[in-house]
């Protein structure tokens, strides 16, 4: 029998795994693989929480594997060289993977499809990742789309394939080979351990996936569109995380999404809001793949000259949650303790960022990386380039986000600031957004005045904005 290695990434689960489903069609022995890669880029290696997250990721991977007869082989090392070892060591005649869409990942993956073919060995790709290939997603010109509501209008038009069920059963793998042992890998963080926050939020692995999944479609679903916006609410489904690193599948996602709402009443509206919040994860990856720069340089060419503050002070400030609008600082702590930030308030951290204290959205993304569990480097981008006016489908540069207000109608009651702000724990609720015009005796101690006046530092960047104007 052929022997075939199968080389994880970010997908790592059974369920609708292409790559796994096309080799074992071949009728291969499988060799399931994942492996560390020593040739990533510095500045995009995945980022402490991230880390944390795929040391999990890879036990859950593994536990599954072993449940149905095979185990996963830990390789250190460049990808190419690390897979022609097995190769050898094996005798295998094929290697599959799910394609990846980093402009690093691209270029690796092309480095060693046509390295191995020199050698005869099958090698294929699937998508295992998106609904749909960013290529195949197209205006009537064949340029790319720039605005997410026209992009959401094709992509609903074409067919998503169903999801793959997993197997019941794998053959083997070898006894006699080799694998490193994950503590080796170092990704737990140790002295500090900071990441108990993390161990108290999260249940890493496609399991895990599958019933956070299950739990928000028959918890949460119903009422999506008007819950996805308050940070005091379990509003959302938390699946970022799972997506990013492939323990569930956005076909996985649209299927069962799609079987719900057709089941119940009354929830077609917010079944299609939330998939089209899925279709934002598939736009970001088009306009990476278009733009392969994102994460670096600004779409709109005139942002370049936009007059950028250098400000450490500041951005620590903002990095610890000290920046006395509450809002923002119950979003900068739920990061570090969680590895995660509701939605509706990364926009409110990231416009008082960019806007009130014109700091370069560069900076703010980089910190995200490295704090975010699911960090992912074309939403990522994406997102940070949309807050900042600078990007596709970009708020205008005018909507600068008033952190009192955005607190006082998305957290009307101050439950989710007391919660991650506890100086402000006995505020009254009038002030709970606003606690420097709280009386004396009411106000916090403990707690920073606001680093910056937001009138004032709202017509500082309208000025800023104002002179890069038609400069693109």
């Amino acid at each position: 029998m052929n022997t075939a290695l199968v080389w994880f990434r970010s997908d790592l689960r059974l369920t609708d795994n292409p790559a796994l489903t096309a080799a074992l069609r071949q009728g291969a022995s499988l060799i399931p693989v994942y492996i560390c890669d020593s040739r990533h880029p510095g500045k995009w290696q995945p980022g402490g929480a991230s880390r944390w997250w795929l040391h999990h990721s890879l036990v859950a991977l593994d536990a599954s594997l072993r449940a149905r007869g095979s185990r996963l082989i830990l390789r250190h090392g460049d990808p190419l060289a690390v897979l022609s070892a097995l190769i050898a060591e094996t005798g295998a005649t094929g290697v599959f993977w799910n394609r990846c869409y980093e402009p690093y990942a691209i270029r690796r993956d092309e480095e060693i499809k046509r390295s191995l073919r020199t050698t005869d060995c099958v090698v294929e790709s699937f998508n295992g990742s998106l609904l749909r290939e960013p290529w195949e997603i197209k205006k009537a010109d064949g340029g790319a789309y720039r605005v997410f509501t026209q992009y959401w209008k094709t992509l609903q038009k074409l067919e998503i394939p169903a999801p793959l069920p997993a197997p019941d059963s794998l053959p083997p793998c070898p006894p006699q080979l080799t694998s490193d042992t994950l503590a080796s890998w170092n990704l737990l963080p140790t002295k500090p351990d900071w990441a108990g926050g993390l161990r108290t939020t999260w249940q890493v692995g496609e399991a895990a996936a599958a019933a956070r999944l299950d739990g928000f479609l028959q918890c949460t679903l119903k009422g999506y569109d008007d819950n996805r916006n308050r940070p005091d609410r379990a509003g959302t489904s938390g699946l970022s995380p799972h997506l990013h690193f492939g323990e569930i599948s956005p076909r996985t996602v649209l299927h069962r999404s799609r079987l719900a709402t057709a089941a119940a009443e009354g929830l077609a509206y917010d079944g299609d809001k939330f998939l089209s919040e899925i279709a934002w994860r598939e736009f970001s990856y088009t306009l990476l793949w278009q733009f392969p720069d994102l994460p670096e340089t600004p779409l709109r060419p005139e942002f370049s000259a936009f007059p950028w503050v250098d400000d450490a002070d500041g951005l620590g400030r903002w990095q610890r949650g000290e920046t006395g609008y509450p809002i923002v600082d119950a979003g900068m702590r739920q990061l570090w303790h969680t590895g995660w930030m509701h939605n509706r308030v990364r926009m409110i951290a990231a416009s008082f960022l960019i806007k009130d204290l014109l700091i370069p959205w560069q900076a703010g993304q980089a910190w995200f990386w490295d704090t975010l569990v699911d960090a992912d480097l074309a939403s990522n981008a994406a997102s940070w380039q949309w807050v900042a006016g600078c990007g596709a489908d970009a708020a205008p540069y005018f909507r600068v986000f008033n952190p009192v207000l955005q607190g006082e109608k998305f957290d009307p009651d101050g439950t989710y600031v007391r919660r991650w702000v506890p100086e402000l724990a006995d505020t009254p609720t009038p002030f709970v957004h606003r606690p420097w015009e709280a009386p004396p005796m009411l106000r916090p101690r403990g707690y920073p005045a606001p680093m910056v006046d937001h009138a004032a530092a709202r017509d500082r960047a309208l000025a800023a904005f104002a002179r890069i104007r038609g400069k693109g």
